[in-house]
């Protein structure tokens, strides 16, 4: 055990004895995410640094206190990236802050989200103990499921020490195509061109605009162009395009006005609240801006088969995450006793009482 793992062993075995909560942070670039969490701050940033990368193997494993930054240059350096496209949302974010928040940029829509590349996990638990979880191998099934917990788990279930992630080559080839269209006609459009042979890597929809990214082998995107037509953008204004999406730059997330993401099936009616809306992955995730009362807005996405969460502003004194069922949340109060019996890590930060 290194001494910097031995010393959150200590602080975590403390905290249990003192009844004290432990507020787990990296970089602190997702701080605004989530319900408050109050506690002595463990800064997980020195433990940084790759531990394994084997690029033949698309595997790397890496300390949480690494910047996700570092990772991401390591990777593009042979030419992989991370295929979930995750958000920094500022300068200081860590791989384990990207796993903890669970959150995935554009191109989740066709790679998938960050629970899918989550390979293995290395955790202290709410006892001070170490903890393995998956490996490094892609058809590694012991322990396999509970590594991925840690995607968006947000600190609550342990201080993680190293993540193992599958990684992607990087796209020969890459081409955005804009569109103009209404809410309606783009998730037509997007629930007709997911049911097709098309290299489709990223959509969104805002404000009568319909962008699609092609991503893959040259000849692959140059026909899917053909195919669709529509405008295409030059190969910078693409770039900062899906980053400005990716980091929520772009101008519909500036503003005052509460953000909601709604997560609702990619064939859902539109939404008709009140506030500007912006439609990604395959019209199956909502962003709102508004000001409509948040009972209406839950209703309504559980009315379409899914969930609301208010990702930005609002009242604090609301739940930030959509209310759970009575099932789910005994499941959920029985992962946080088995892995924090006292409850110690980021008390509060996902549910109340959790």
């Amino acid at each position: 055990m290194s001494d910097m793992q031995q010393t959150w062993v200590e602080r975590i075995r403390a905290a249990v004895e003192t009844s004290t909560p432990l507020r787990i942070r990296g970089g602190g670039s997702k701080d605004f995410y989530g319900q408050r969490c109050d506690g002595a701050v463990l800064d997980t940033r020195e433990h940084r640094g790759i531990i394994n990368y084997e690029p033949t193997e698309l595997v790397i494993t890496v300390r949480a206190g690494t910047p996700l930054a570092e990772l991401e240059a390591a990777l593009a350096d042979k030419g992989q990236m991370l295929g979930f496209e995750p958000p920094h949302f500022g300068a200081g974010a860590t791989v384990g802050g990207c796993v903890a928040a669970g959150l995935s940029g554009p191109r989740r829509v066709a790679a998938g989200a960050v629970r899918d590349f989550v390979l293995g996990v290395t955790l202290i638990d709410g006892r001070g103990e170490v903890q393995h979880f998956g490996g490094e191998v892609m058809k590694n099934v012991a322990g396999y499921d509970v590594a991925r917990l840690m995607a968006g788990s947000l600190g609550t279930l342990g201080v993680m020490l190293d993540v193992s992630l599958k990684v992607l080559p990087v796209p020969v080839a890459e081409a955005t195509l804009r569109f103009e269209a209404d809410e309606q006609t783009a998730l037509e459009r997007f629930n007709a061109w997911a049911a097709q042979p098309l290299p489709i890597s990223a959509t969104c929809w805002s404000a009568g605009a319909l962008c699609v990214r092609l991503s893959g082998a040259a000849a692959a995107v140059e026909a899917a162009v053909q195919r669709l037509g529509g405008d295409r953008l030059e190969p910078a204004a693409a770039t900062a395009h899906w980053a400005g999406m990716r980091e929520q730059r772009n101008g519909f997330f500036g503003g005052n006005a509460p953000l909601w993401r709604l997560s609702v099936p990619s064939v859902a009616a539109p939404l008709g609240l009140d506030g500007a809306q912006l439609i990604e992955w395959g019209g199956a995730q909502r962003w709102l801006r508004s000001e409509a009362d948040v009972r209406r807005i839950r209703e309504r996405a559980a009315a379409l088969g899914g969930h609301a969460t208010l990702f930005r502003g609002g009242n604090p004194t609301e739940a930030v995450f959509h209310p759970l069922s009575p099932a789910l949340k005994t499941i959920h109060s029985r992962l946080k006793t088995s892995f924090d019996p006292a409850g110690v890590f980021n008390p509060g930060r996902l549910y109340d009482g959790l």
